[in-house]
């Protein structure tokens, strides 16, 4: 009689409820501190590398005395019509043209490959990788500074960096790692604290390195930028757990990986998801094609007359910028309260649209920071179109999704760098903000896409609940 007892006491416990395969939701460390500490190097090393090729190249060309750190011969009407000062604008924008396109070009095809990669091998070797790149990366550029080595090397760094997946792989690994331990009702919130992360590493690293570039020059930041890659890198590889439960032994290069990515958009589990993850993606192209390339040449905009901010308000500014995902944080969270995602996604467009509008007008400091300003709520649309396509797609292909995200975000960087670092020196004669006019015409695009694709969901649902209410009628 006691044996039935002592079966049930034997009997393991009632099941939880089903996790997917591949996830894990509990007791994993956050992989934000990993986030932090490379945005904290990426944001040092953006500006201040702009920065240290207009000194450097302006030295080279006779420029040095009314270069970024001297704004003498800036602030009057003749420095506009400068053509030696057009040419050193011109010299840096093609400069950054060539760099960023030699590491984006490269990581848009590495970063899909280790993406998708990770979905076998598990997300911290995609993680360790771009980490260990950036830190090289950074030890580069700090040799072209020590050996004043031509700038070209910064292009080798660049390479180096993108054949390691770069920054964004670990964007994409960072959005998996979200995507494998958080629950799908409360995906766009956290994908959103994530994108929050970004702003507030950002905001870190453009004010303090604004203020350190003035006092101690370009070599003390670029050694906490490289202490900051090292770090995420031992972060990544000592402390962080594996969110991949299920690990199995994958080749990296075979062109299944590729293929996994390519069946998301042929073969998807729903008919209408396909057009839906092709206009979603699209719209998330647009988007951050016009932010990669706003921010690509806010510093040479700052610099040029009749702007001619010094470094600390280039600081300044970048961080006005990188507020902003703190700020569309807050608004997505009270804005979802009493609005569907699409539509606060809308809002944030036209907070981006307006902000851009208000830069490509700006003259005076003031002006400038208002447009700023307009652009608080201007990253609530990214995290809604990450959520809204990983809830097209069944959880087990949550990271060949990412890593066809990141391969969108490789092609954005690759165009933004192309068209803005282009447009800026083409259009310097006739209106210096141009190109940020240029970026607010083209959000009207996903403005259109994601109020389309509501209002047809929204028909198709009203008409589906028509028929389910109409049934019993009919038998």
């Amino acid at each position: 009689s006691l044996r039935p007892s002592m079966a049930a006491m034997a009997a393991p416990p009632p099941a939880e409820p089903p996790v997917p395969p591949g996830r894990r939701r509990l007791s994993l460390p956050a992989v934000e501190p990993l986030l932090f500490l490379a945005t904290v190097s990426l944001g040092l090393q953006g500006p201040l590398a702009t920065q240290y090729l207009w000194d450097r190249l302006g030295a080279e060309h006779g420029y040095s005395g009314r270069n970024s750190t001297d704004s003498s011969g800036c602030g009057d009407s003749n420095a506009t019509a400068d053509p030696l000062r057009q040419e050193v604008e011109a010299l840096v924008s093609h400069w950054n043209l060539y760099i960023n396109l030699g590491g984006f070009f490269i990581s848009l095809f590495s970063v899909t490959l280790f993406g998708a990669w990770s979905d076998s091998v598990g997300r911290r070797p995609a993680l360790i990788l771009p980490a260990a790149g950036m830190a090289l990366q950074t030890g580069i550029y700090l040799l072209v500074m020590y050996l004043e080595l031509h700038v070209a090397f910064f292009l080798l760094g660049r390479i180096l960096s993108g054949l390691t997946g770069d920054y964004n792989l670990i964007l994409a690994s960072c959005f998996s790692y979200v995507a494998d331990t958080s629950e799908r009702g409360a995906r766009t919130f956290r994908v959103a604290i994530l994108e929050a992360c970004l702003g507030t590493a950002g905001m870190v690293a453009s004010i303090g390195g604004g203020q350190w570039r003035k006092a101690q020059g370009y070599i003390n930041p670029f050694w906490l930028a490289f202490a900051a890659s090292l770090a995420a890198t031992l972060y990544a590889a000592f402390f962080l757990r594996e969110s991949v439960k299920q690990k199995k032994a994958a080749k990296l290069f075979t062109l299944s990986h590729y293929k996994a990515v390519f069946k998301l958009y042929t073969a998807p589990e729903h008919p209408s998801s396909r057009w839906k993850l092709a206009l979603y993606s699209l719209a998330f192209f647009l988007i951050v094609t016009v932010h990669f390339g706003a921010k690509d040449i806010y510093v040479l905009y700052e610099l040029g007359f009749p702007l001619c901010w010094a470094s600390d308000l280039i600081g300044y500014g970048s961080a006005a910028s990188y507020l902003a995902y703190l700020s569309s944080l807050v608004g997505l969270r009270l804005l979802q309260l009493c609005l569907e995602d699409t539509w606060v996604a809308e809002i944030g467009l036209i907070s981006n649209i307006a902000g851009l509008v208000v830069i490509s007008l700006a003259t005076t400091t003031p002006l400038m920071f208002t447009g700023y300003g307009i652009l608080f709520l201007s990253m609530a649309a990214t995290p809604v179109i990450r959520s809204k396509l990983s809830k097209l797609v069944s959880e087990t292909e949550q990271g060949a999704l990412f890593a066809s995200v990141a391969c969108v975000e490789g092609l954005c960087s690759l165009v933004s760098t192309g068209v803005f670092n282009s447009l800026y020196p083409a259009t310097l004669h006739f209106m210096r903000g141009f190109p940020f006019l240029f970026g607010a015409i083209i959000l009207l695009i996903p403005a259109a896409i994601l109020g389309w694709i509501q209002i047809w969901d929204s028909k198709h649902d009203y008409n589906h609940f028509q028929d389910a209410s109409l049934s019993p009628t009919k038998d």
